[in-house]
C-alpha cells in the first residue's frame, strides 16, 4: 500500500486520519526514507549516516526507482518451509507485543 501511495503522490494517505495538526512535508520525507530503507538488496539501502541526514532535512530525499522488497518477493511456499525448517529443529518463539506463540514439533500454543 505505501509504494502504491507513494507512486501515484499520496503518501500522505498513509496517515492516521485522527491527526489534526502534522507538517505534510515531514510526514512525506519519513515515509520515503523509510521505502529507501526497505529495498531488498544492501546495496539500494541508503547508510545509516545518510537518512539521519534526510530525516532532519539536511540533505533531500533522493527519489526512489525501485520497489522495496517487504515479504512481496515471498510465495506462501517460502514462509511454510521457513516455519517447518524451524519447527524441525526443535522450537521456535517468538515476541510480540504483549503476546508470546511458541512452536514445537507440530504443537503451537500462544499465551497473553
Amino acid at each position: 500500500m505505501a509504494w502504491y501511495l507513494y507512486e501515484n503522490n499520496r503518501e500522505i494517505e498513509l496517515l492516521d486520519s485522527d491527526l489534526s495538526t502534522f507538517n505534510e512535508d515531514e510526514v512525506t520525507r519519513v515515509i520515503r526514507v523509510g521505502l529507501m530503507c526497505t529495498q531488498t538488496t544492501p546495496a539500494r539501502r541508503p547508510l545509516m549516516s545518510r537518512v539521519v541526514a534526510m530525516l532532519c532535512g539536511d540533505i533531500e530525499v533522493a527519489a526512489i526507482t525501485s520497489k522495496p522488497g517487504y515479504l512481496s518477493e515471498w510465495t506462501f511456499d517460502d514462509l511454510v518451509t521457513s516455519t517447518n525448517d524451524a519447527t524441525t529443529e526443535g522450537s521456535s518463539t517468538t515476541h510480540q507485543g504483549s503476546s508470546s506463540f511458541s512452536i514445537h514439533a507440530n504443537d503451537a500454543t500462544s499465551s497473553n
